[in-house]
């Protein structure tokens, strides 16, 4: 298990820079099994020295390119492929551990109408959240969204492209069912939508 300051969601990639002994330990037996490892949420504390408060929904991660880049240390790019539950946490000898199961969404019933609705919605409002980051930043405004068409799938997509939180994109990462995945983005993008433009209503000023 590699806890994070931050979420990994299903479909997303993630740079890792490993320099860690116990971490170093647990990618060279990860590459030399089937590539993959648990990424969770540290709720509490720091990503380096361990002492943490782990949260316990995570993401299997699944390595697509890891090389040594001097110093001891690895750079690692790894893509989110399933959810997980913690059951429950084993000692971290020589480096965390714990049992996981997948955790599917509860739901395995055709979307309905509201839910693919809602998913429609994202790409425009993931866009507009991006581009009012950027303006309010000063940076170049960012290119079009593309999250297709599966609500699952589009929800993840849209909360890993979006301006929000690791916080946020927990929630996400445990909402049980499709329908409240698509449900919560749309909230959230919405509402980071509005603080965007106050804070460029006040730069105005």
């Amino acid at each position: 298990m590699f806890p994070l300051g931050m979420v990994l969601l299903p479909e997303s990639r993630l740079g890792l820079r490993v320099f860690e002994p116990r971490y170093l330990a647990m990618l060279e037996e990860v590459l030399g099994g089937d590539g993959t490892f648990g990424v969770v949420l540290i709720e509490r504390g720091s990503e380096v020295g361990g002492g943490d408060v782990r949260c316990d929904v995570g993401t299997m991660a699944q390595v697509l390119e890891a090389m040594p880049i001097g110093g001891g240390q690895w750079g690692v790019t790894v893509v989110g492929i399933s959810r997980i539950r913690v059951r429950r946490w084993l000692a971290d000898d020589p480096y965390p551990r714990a049992e996981v199961q997948d955790w599917p969404d509860d739901d395995d019933a055709k979307p309905s109408p509201e839910t693919m609705g809602l998913t429609a919605e994202l790409p425009g409002l993931v866009a507009e959240a991006r581009t009012l980051m950027a303006r309010v930043h000063g940076l170049p405004e960012p290119g079009p969204v593309n999250l297709g068409a599966d609500p699952s799938r589009a929800a993840y997509g849209a909360a890993a492209a979006a301006p929000v939180g690791p916080l946020d994109r927990f929630a996400v990462l445990s909402a049980p069912t499709a329908a409240a995945r698509a449900e919560l983005v749309n909230r959230l993008v919405s509402e980071q939508i509005e603080l965007l433009r106050g804070r460029m209503g006040m730069s105005d000023r």
